[in-house]
């Protein structure tokens, strides 16, 4: 839009309300304001941060509020984005504020709190109470402070230790009210450490105070940019006379940029002839720039990075930037050591472990055409590269990349539509692609590239299957390591090579019942029974984080004899060190990482030697390259084909694929082994011969057969309530309005969940099947306007599209 001069602005608000709000603009924004900018503005009681969809002199017919604050000069989101937001609330059918929300890691450039103030209630009582009550109680104090002036939370918590409980307790008796407010983050505010300074103008004219003399002669006599906390050092006063001087423009402050940690860096390697017959393909559609999705499928070790760092070379020379998308945090390290060797600092890194500040600083990096390579975790989708040329989505099966709460897009099918609008390329990559990629070629849509062997002619390792019903019926144990498995790791340790030990389950053992009664113990707000973590001695809820300690009788018959029940990677590892007292041992799962820092500190101790095992969940299954791992052993290869659900299978054979890719990547063969219970399950079977051709015949015959995607495009739909009445209630409702169902739709429901209750709410689910995307869309179109007209909550309706967990 040209620029103007407009009365009003339609703002996005991130509220589950699926529609823009008007607000009138004040004389001083009228010429600033611009679609795509942040904009701050009153929302009932609060103050939120929206995003500016339109500018118009159209005056609506209710009655309107005036705009408080601008953050941005110039809009952080593109047309092409906000094109991207809209697609994405309309095909996931979620409020757009809440895709805007989700595409800005800026949250570091606002501040956030809440500020208490008297109701007339408040005073009256303010008065009274002053009078009567002790001058040491904290509601006194409170009552006192705010009958002055209106004060933030933050200043009350800091006056008094026990401030947050006594407000509480006021605002219940309708004494207090709290407004929530949002201001832009002053810059200068951040600490010395992390702020550059650097000359700039003159003080002709000025009177500055001794200390911002002193700086000023400091920075003449050492030109260049300086960190502000080593310039305290040498100069007195440096970090209050340095903010001073830049607010009267004659020093420049700005932030230092984030040091990121990288991985390793491996030679660069000349590409074999399947390597470069692949990179030929890409090269050329990138040339043409035009729109193109190729599929690689390689095995695991058969060189997709280099054919990665090829392309984005190729993208590059063309004068356009490129995108490359990882699954999990942990494996963005090991990725960036590779680009920061090749690109150097055109590399910028987004994922969800950083700070706000991190966050910020990248992605302005990115936005000023600083860094023109960006690698990123699923919201890296939205990272604002100019003149996008290629997007890269490595492991492209992995589940990590749906977001599982609003908006809960697929950050791949995201990936393929921006490309789409900026006439870019994509490549899908992956050992274990999924079945709707994978049949996406069959369909023609994609270009199918193949890696067939690993790199250096190395062999894939040798997977062995070991049935435990058989070892108990040899040794009559009921153990948690077969013979083999034992023998196999002694034999490592040994020859001084590494293991890698897969449990997909945390904790110490799935959950705590009672001998005498069968009681197990439940989550308080959920229907599941609680893990049990022998490290922090309690009982945890792996969905809502409910904790209790472990307790000594039943709480329903108060018998005594309390027995743990099945098995977690906190108990491999333990067993491990019985097992082999003098190895070393680590353990990667979400107990023992809680930010990107302990990842990369437990994978550099186990990539550098310092390890013998690494235990863990999902975590260690894909995407790391450790040449002295020999060894996988997977504990349970079943853990995930008892769930109820259509993927159950897919998602195994791609585990157990992943995983057994661990070993052998060195000089040294690998060889895996895997115990199962069901060694004929063809999920298992399959995974074990390393024959991805073989499941996907087998799983397409299966899905087709029961209409279930990619044969289908499907929806899941979940009713929601703490009231288990209002939760049936409103799922009977919405049974009566698809009865009956509509052509080309089939719809199954309603039905408790899986889990009929999580975090204290009920749960009904419809799961929808449509032979039609357009059909199924229009749908659930109709069904959030049916909910929004019989003013069911907010989060009372989940409609999740294309789902990939049914639970």
């Amino acid at each position: 839009m040209p620029e103007g001069s407009y009365l009003y602005c339609d703002v996005s608000l991130p509220v589950p309300l699926d529609q823009p709000f008007t607000y009138a603009l004040p004389e001083t924004l009228r010429h600033r304001v611009q679609p795509g900018g942040r904009i701050i503005v009153p929302f009932g009681p609060r103050k939120l941060t929206g995003v500016v969809l339109r500018c118009h002199d159209e005056r609506p017919d209710v009655a309107i509020r005036e705009a408080l604050r601008l953050i941005d000069a110039e809009p952080v989101l593109d047309a092409e984005l906000l094109a991207l937001a809209r697609w994405i609330a309309g095909y996931y059918c979620a409020p757009l504020g809440e895709v805007l929300r989700s595409m800005l890691p800026l949250a570091a450039d606002v501040r956030h709190g809440k500020v208490w103030s008297l109701t007339d209630a408040g005073r009256d009582a303010a008065r009274q109470l002053v009078l009567d009550a002790s001058p040491h109680d904290p509601a006194v104090e409170i009552l006192r402070m705010l009958d002055k002036r209106p004060l933030s939370a933050a200043y009350l918590k800091k006056a008094l230790p026990l401030a947050d409980k006594t407000i509480r307790a006021l605002e219940r008796r309708g004494f207090l009210i709290g407004e929530q407010v949002q201001a832009e983050r002053d810059p200068l505010r951040a600490p010395s450490g992390r702020l550059r300074i650097e000359l700039y103008g003159n003080s002709d004219g000025l009177k500055l105070n001794k200390a911002e003399r002193e700086l000023r002669a400091f920075l003449e006599l050492h030109p260049g940019s300086h960190n502000l906390k080593e310039v305290e050092g040498a100069v007195k006063n440096a970090s209050l006379a340095a903010r001073s001087l830049a607010r009267k423009g004659m020093v420049s402050l700005h932030r230092e940029p984030v040091a990121i940690a990288s991985g390793p860096v491996r030679a660069r390697h000349t590409l074999n002839a399947p390597q470069q017959a692949a990179f030929d393909q890409i090269h050329a559609a990138i040339s043409e720039k035009h729109f193109h999705v190729f599929l690689l499928h390689g095995v695991t070790g058969s060189g997709k990075t280099e054919v990665y760092l090829n392309a984005i070379e190729s993208v590059l020379a063309e004068g356009r930037g490129a995108l490359l998308l990882v699954p999990e945090i942990a494996l963005t390290p090991a990725v960036a050591g590779q680009f920061f060797s090749r690109f150097g600092d055109r590399v910028a890194i987004l994922h969800s472990a950083f700070t706000d500040t991190e966050r910020s600083d990248q992605w302005r990096r990115i936005r000023s055409g600083a860094a023109s390579v960006v690698v990123g975790t699923r919201s890296g989708v939205f990272a604002p590269v100019v003149n996008l040329g290629l997007i890269v989505v490595d492991e492209e099966h992995d589940g990590s990349y749906k977001q599982e709460e609003t908006p809960r897009y697929h950050g791949r099918d995201v990936a393929i539509v921006r490309a789409q609008n900026a006439g870019a390329c994509v490549i899908l990559g992956s050992a274990t692609p999924s079945l709707e990629s994978r049949y996406n070629v069959e369909r023609g849509k994609y270009t199918l590239l193949e890696l067939p062997g690993r790199i250096e002619e190395r062999p894939l390792p040798t997977v062995e299957l070991i049935d435990m019903r058989q070892e108990f019926l040899e040794t009559r144990k009921q153990a948690t390591f077969s013979r083999k498995l034992l023998d196999a790791l002694a034999q490592r340790l040994e020859a001084r090579e590494q293991t890698i030990i897969l449990l997909n389950r945390r904790g110490f053992s799935s959950f705590v019942a009672c001998r005498a009664c069968g009681e197990r113990i439940q989550c308080i707000n959920c229907s599941v029974t609680l893990t049990y973590h022998k490290r922090d001695h309690r009982l945890l809820c792996h969905y809502c984080g409910y904790a209790q300690k472990v307790p000594r009788v039943c709480p329903k018959c108060t018998n005594e004899h309390i027995y743990f029940l099945g098995l977690g990677s906190e108990r491999v590892e333990e067993e491990l060190h019985h097992a082999f007292p003098t190895a070393r041992i680590a353990r990667l799962d979400r107990d023992t990482v809680t930010g990107k820092r302990q990842y990369e500190s437990i994978l550099h101790e186990f990539r550098e030697g310092n390890y013998d095992m690494l235990v863990g969940t999902q975590m260690i299954a894909k995407g790391h390259d450790i040449p002295n791992v020999t060894l996988v052993g997977v504990i349970s290869a079943d853990v995930g084909l008892g769930i109820p659900d259509f993927r159950a299978a897919e998602r195994t054979f791609q585990l157990l694929t992943q995983v057994a890719g661990r070993a052998g990547r060195g000089s040294i063969p690998g060889i895996v082994l895997v115990q199962t219970i069901n060694p004929d399950h063809y999920a298992v079977r399959l995974a074990a011969a390393q024959d991805y051709a073989a499941f996907y015949a087998k799983e397409l015959a299966f899905r087709r057969a029961l209409h279930y995607p990619p044969f289908s495009a499907m929806a899941n739909l979940l009713v929601r309530s703490e009231q288990k009445e209002a939760a049936m209630r409103m799922s009977s409702e919405l049974a009566l309005l698809l009865t009956p169902a509509p052509e080309k739709l089939k719809i199954m429901g309603p039905a408790e969940a899986p889990v009929p209750r999580l975090k204290n709410e009920y749960r009904y689910q419809f799961l929808i099947k449509a032979a039609s995307r357009k059909a199924l869309n229009e749908l659930l179109r109709q069904i959030h306007n049916f909910a929004a007209d019989h003013k069911w909550g907010a989060t009372a309706l989940v409609i999740d599209v294309d789902p990939l967990s049914l639970m």
